[in-house]
């Protein structure tokens, strides 16, 4: 195995993209490290990105959003009181991430692009709106989040490619956004379903929203029906009824031992009324 040090995103790509074998990128390791010593992936090139400044660190960017580092850890982004104030349900997504051992080394971008369906924190980037800055070969490009993920396991990631930053945009007046999910044990579990939105309030009334779930389809899905659901509402029993039926509509989730499809299917209804509900609140001004 080659073991690789860049300096640049832009390095690391050309060292990307020259490999010929098995290439995998090294930032908190939660995954690829754990993956290697069970002999599950063995990398001909591994490329660390721990030597590339500014990956561990939180920057406010010139229009009031966020950039995050690839190695920025989730404990840092719990600690960090103004990204906690914007985009509590990104945080409290990533912080459901492991154990507190993992807090310290799991970041963002590798739950991204480590591509499972139930990955924690990424129903909470996609309902923020967040993007991913991308860089390759052939210069640097920005894509939605949700069209990261393509399937089980697989990235829309071109050969030699590697994001470089998580882009969250300004949060803005009067919203709030919130994350649950449903596990059969009280932590350190897999998703069964994943619920986010993020919404905006003129008053008591609904002016934008985003609606994201995940362990219910071969991604994690980004729902505009039941966004629609309640834009233009306060959110009132009917709306949440709608919304409800909207989130259990989109699901197309497996039978497995861990859940059925008539289960995660009725869990998504009634965990997006109630992340719909505590972002709602946020919105208000009640940050509990």
């Amino acid at each position: 195995m080659r073991y690789h040090t860049p300096t640049t995103f832009e390095d690391a790509a050309q060292l990307a993209a020259q490999a010929k074998g098995l290439t995998r990128f090294l930032a908190g390791g939660t995954d690829v490290l754990v993956q290697m010593r069970a002999g599950m992936v063995q990398p001909d090139d591994l490329i660390d990105l721990k030597k590339i400044a500014g990956v561990s660190e939180i920057t406010a960017t010139d229009d009031g959003g966020w950039r995050i580092g690839v190695a920025v850890p989730g404990i840092a982004l719990g600690a960090h009181e103004g990204l906690c104030a914007d985009w509590p349900g990104v945080v409290e997504g990533m912080e459901l991430v492991g154990s507190t051992q993992i807090q310290g080394r799991a970041t963002l971008t590798g739950n991204l692009c480590n591509g499972s369906p139930a990955a924690d924190s990424v129903p909470g980037l996609v309902a923020a709106g967040a993007s991913v800055e991308i860089t390759g070969p052939g210069g640097t490009r920005t894509v939605p989040v949700e069209e990261i993920p393509v399937s089980p396991g697989k990235t829309a990631l071109k050969a030699g490619e590697l994001i470089s930053a998580i882009l969250l945009p300004p949060r803005g007046q009067n919203a709030g956004d919130a994350y649950l999910r449903f596990i059969p044990r009280t932590e350190m579990d897999i998703a069964v379903v994943g619920s986010a939105v993020s919404l905006r309030l003129d008053g008591d009334t609904v002016t934008e929203a985003r609606v994201a779930l995940g362990a219910v389809a071969p991604t994690v899905k980004l729902v505009p029906e039941a966004a629609e659901a309640i834009i233009g509402t306060t959110l009132d029993e009917a709306a949440l009824e709608a919304l409800a039926k909207a989130a259990s509509a989109a699901c197309s989730p497996i039978d497995d031992k861990r859940g059925t499809v008539a289960f995660r299917t009725e869990v998504a209804g009634v965990l997006t009324k109630r992340a719909a509900l505590i972002a709602k609140a946020r919105a208000k001004g009640d940050t509990a």
